[in-house]
C-alpha cells in the first residue's frame, strides 16, 4: 500500500445545488449513498480507465465550503498513534462505513483536515 489520496469529499452548504454545475462543467457523475446517515453522494469523475480519483458530495456542518482528502491506510488506529506521535491529533474518531470500511478524521500540525480510510467490507 503507497499510502496515497484515494478520495476527496466536497462539503458546501447545500448538495444539492452545485450538482447540475459539476455536471455541466466536468461531466461527473453523482449517486446518491444510501449507507450513510446524512445525505451524501458519490461522485465519479470520469472512467476507470483515466487518472485521478472519484469522491464524495456532502452537507458542511458548519456552513463553509471546504475539500477534505483521504488517504488509505492499513490500519486506522495505527496511523492514529503515528499522527499524535508526530504532532498531529484526530479529531473525529474512528468510525465505520458500513460495508465499506473505516474512516477518521485527523489534522496535521499546523491545522490541516484530513481523512485516513482502512477498507474492510465487514465494517458495521
Amino acid at each position: 500500500m503507497a499510502n496515497r489520496i484515494v478520495h476527496f469529499d466536497i462539503e458546501v452548504p447545500n448538495p444539492e445545488k452545485v450538482i447540475d454545475f459539476y455536471t455541466n462543467v466536468f461531466h461527473w457523475s453523482f449517486q446518491k449513498f444510501e449507507n450513510w446517515d446524512s445525505d451524501y453522494w458519490l461522485i465519479r469523475t470520469g472512467s476507470s480507465d483515466d487518472a485521478g480519483i472519484d469522491g464524495g458530495l456532502g452537507t458542511s456542518d458548519d456552513g463553509k465550503s471546504k475539500t477534505t482528502n483521504t488517504i488509505e491506510v492499513t490500519d486506522v488506529d495505527e496511523y492514529v498513534e503515528k499522527i499524535h506521535a508526530n504532532g498531529g491529533k484526530n479529531v473525529i474518531p474512528k468510525h465505520a462505513i458500513p460495508g465499506v470500511g473505516y474512516l477518521a478524521y485527523c489534522e496535521d500540525p499546523q491545522g490541516y483536515l484530513f481523512g485516513i480510510f482502512q477498507e474492510n467490507s465487514e465494517a458495521k
